[in-house]
């Protein structure tokens, strides 16, 4: 499991690094929001643990904007605020889970885990962008209301760009997303991909900027 910590205090952060990594979790560390936002375009993760009191942005306006990106992932709350207001307002406000501070280690392991387990199975039903809609699970796709073959590949990139909600999304994030680390990829297997996709639903559908990446070409609804 690859997590993303949001964490301004280097200590506390540096010590769950340390900890979540004797339990099999890899984590990775950023102190800021706009770190968070940054890490989330160029990596993929399992869950996010968010610290509220965050230097540039609230720590519950962060999780926000993550979820426009990734509306699925999971999130768990770890604060020092321990009131029940505080509690209920992270709960209520789409969080998935709350851990106050000082906790023990293992205790975060676990919910990490339960967290993860308890989110694979959700899924996007149906993305609508322009003439186009998706159905992510099943891979069946209309342009138009007319009927398009596309490969898993093509349908998972399509995923991707859809959650990016208009942002630019790198080569190298597009590439870990639909390869992941461990698998051999061809370099120029994601030009081939995104050559067919614009084949097969137009050249408008996907957007490219040099030295910023990829953009689905019309405004989506999930």
């Amino acid at each position: 499991m690859r997590v993303l910590l949001v964490e301004d205090d280097i200590l506390i952060g540096q010590g769950i690094v340390a900890g979540l990594r004797k339990h099999g979790i890899s984590v990775r560390h950023v102190d800021t929001a706009a770190a968070a936002e940054t890490a989330q375009l160029e990596d993929t993760f399992q869950a996010l643990i968010l610290d509220l009191g965050l230097p540039d942005l609230e720590g519950l306006e962060l999780m926000t904007r993550m979820r426009r990106f990734e509306p699925e992932l999971p999130v768990l709350v770890l604060s020092a605020r321990d009131a029940i207001e505080h509690r209920l307002a992270g709960l209520q406000s789409g969080a998935d889970d709350y851990l106050v501070k000082p906790f023990d280690l293992r205790e975060l392991a676990a919910r990490l885990h339960a967290l993860v387990r308890r989110t694979q199975g959700r899924a996007v039903q149906t993305i609508e962008a322009g003439p186009l809609r998706l159905e992510p699970d099943s891979g069946l796709a209309w342009l138009g209301g007319e009927p398009v073959t596309l490969s898993r590949r093509e349908v998972d990139l399509l995923v991707h760009l859809a959650a990016a909600d208009g942002r630019w999304v790198s080569s190298d994030a597009l590439n870990e997303r639909l390869y992941g680390l461990g698998e051999e990829v061809s370099s120029n297997a994601l030009s081939v991909h995104i050559h067919n996709i614009r084949r097969k639903l137009g050249a408008e559908a996907i957007e490219t900027a040099r030295g910023l990446g990829y953009r689905l070409g019309w405004s989506c609804s999930q």
